[in-house]
């Protein structure tokens, strides 16, 4: 694997924590006790609170550990009941993590233990391990003091450059768009947790979310991002093609037709590359588990940037648009259905939406190139997530099968080409 930086113990410069003050709500608000921010598949609670609302958890057995000081993966010094009750992964937490967090709520007036912790796994994702950790407040109301812990997954550098996504992440907090990164250890960070409800895959199909969600990936691509307006679009799909060579057999390689992609990517791009059309800040990876949405005041917020880059908007148009074939929440999160891909109307709706959303006026020429750039730009998203499959199937461990998901890919790829393109 990839090897570890050192560990990193630092506040984020982009908040400063003052001695006896709570975590600022900012402009959220509560919308759902027990909602998920960050979670594709359910909430598996490994530490059980009252005020905690379990409609949609799965509940294990409930234990205490306050201090959560025992070690990452070492059980020598804990009893076998122990041990056979730590499910869900809580003890993977790392140590420079419960330091921070330690740190974090003593300067909370209103937690009275700042190691009296409790640890939610938020499961299903399939890039990084995510928690929600609470602390019990002296709040009349019951209402916890909470913070999110992400540990990034094994093997997935290979795709985007951490630092890098870091500095994203930071920006993204200073243009208000997400949450505050309130503290980093070496294999992961401290988030700000927002209160908000995760959409699901049947949100994006209510016209009136489409609607919300059409007008915030507007104003994420207007953002001012440092960096040059360089599309990232081809150079990450060779780097993945390389890389799914790599690790594949030659049996492999002939099952996915990899030996072809070369030519495939060398001719979209040259066909995409003349069109005149819009660059922005794409986050690249707009499915229903990254967009979190505050019922009171009809705010959206989109998270998670790991994948985000300069990119034809279309591009994020149309791979959002290939994401309505997936619901990650069935016993099958791998199956796609693109059946559900928006029928035409659904997608004209939701680019007039986009195209008018900052006040422009509506032209109906530019919402026709617009949407006949989505349908070439789906192609490339479905070779860009065919890889994406082909590599984690190699690196990640997550229970998900990477292998069966690029197959859908690859194939809706080969099925749409002569439709979307013609002869080329």
């Amino acid at each position: 694997m990839l090897a570890k930086t050192a560990p990193v113990l630092r506040p984020c410069s982009l908040f400063v924590m003052r001695a006896g003050s709570p975590l600022p709500r900012r402009r959220f608000r509560p919308c759902r006790r027990g909602a998920s921010p960050h979670a594709r598949i359910a909430l598996q609670r490994v530490f059980v609170g009252a005020h905690e609302d379990s409609s949609n958890l799965v509940p294990v057995t409930p234990i205490n550990i306050p201090s959560l000081s025992f070690c990452c993966g070492d059980f020598s010094k804990m009893g076998v009941a122990e041990v056979s009750e730590l499910t869900g992964g809580a003890e993977r937490i790392p140590k420079e993590a419960k330091k921070i967090l330690y740190e974090l709520a003593s300067k909370w007036s209103n937690v009275a233990d700042s190691r009296a912790l409790e640890v939610v796994q938020l499961e299903g994702a399939m890039t990084n391990a995510v928690y929600q950790v609470n602390w019990p407040t002296m709040s009349k109301d019951g209402v916890s003091q909470k913070v999110l812990v992400r540990i990034y997954g094994e093997g997935v550098d290979a795709f985007f450059d951490r630092e890098g996504e870091i500095r994203t992440f930071e920006c993204m907090s200073r243009h208000g768009q997400g949450p505050l990164l309130l503290g980093r250890f070496a294999n992961g960070r401290v988030e700000e947790f927002i209160n908000a409800r995760t959409l699901s895959a049947a949100d994006l199909r209510d016209p009136n979310v489409s609607s919300l969600i059409a007008s915030k990936l507007k104003e994420f691509h207007d953002l001012s991002m440092p960096g040059p307006r360089k599309v990232s679009l081809w150079e990450r799909l060779r780097n993945w093609l390389k890389g799914a060579i790599r690790l594949c057999s030659p049996e492999e390689i002939k099952e996915f037709q990899l030996d072809k992609l070369a030519d495939e990517i060398k001719m979209l791009e040259k066909i995409l590359s003349a069109e005149d059309q819009s660059i922005g800040f794409c986050h690249n990876d707009l499915q229903y588990g990254n967009i979190m949405m505050d019922e009171e005041f009809k705010q959206m917020t989109i998270i998670d940037y790991e994948y985000a880059s300069f990119n034809p908007v279309a591009y994020d148009l149309a791979n959002h648009f290939c994401e309505m074939a997936a619901d990650y929440h069935t016993q099958t999160p791998h199956i796609l259905d693109f059946n559900k891909y928006p029928d035409v109307e659904e997608r004209k709706r939701f680019v007039q939406t986009y195209l008018t959303s900052s006040g422009d006026k509506l032209i109906e020429a530019e919402v026709e190139t617009m949407l006949q750039l989505i349908e070439k730009y789906a192609l490339a998203s479905h070779l860009l997530w065919g890889l994406w499959g082909i590599i984690s199937e190699r690196l990640n461990e997550i229970d998900f099968e990477y292998k069966e998901y690029a197959r859908q890919r690859f194939q809706q790829y080969w099925l749409v080409k002569p439709e979307v393109l013609g002869s080329n």
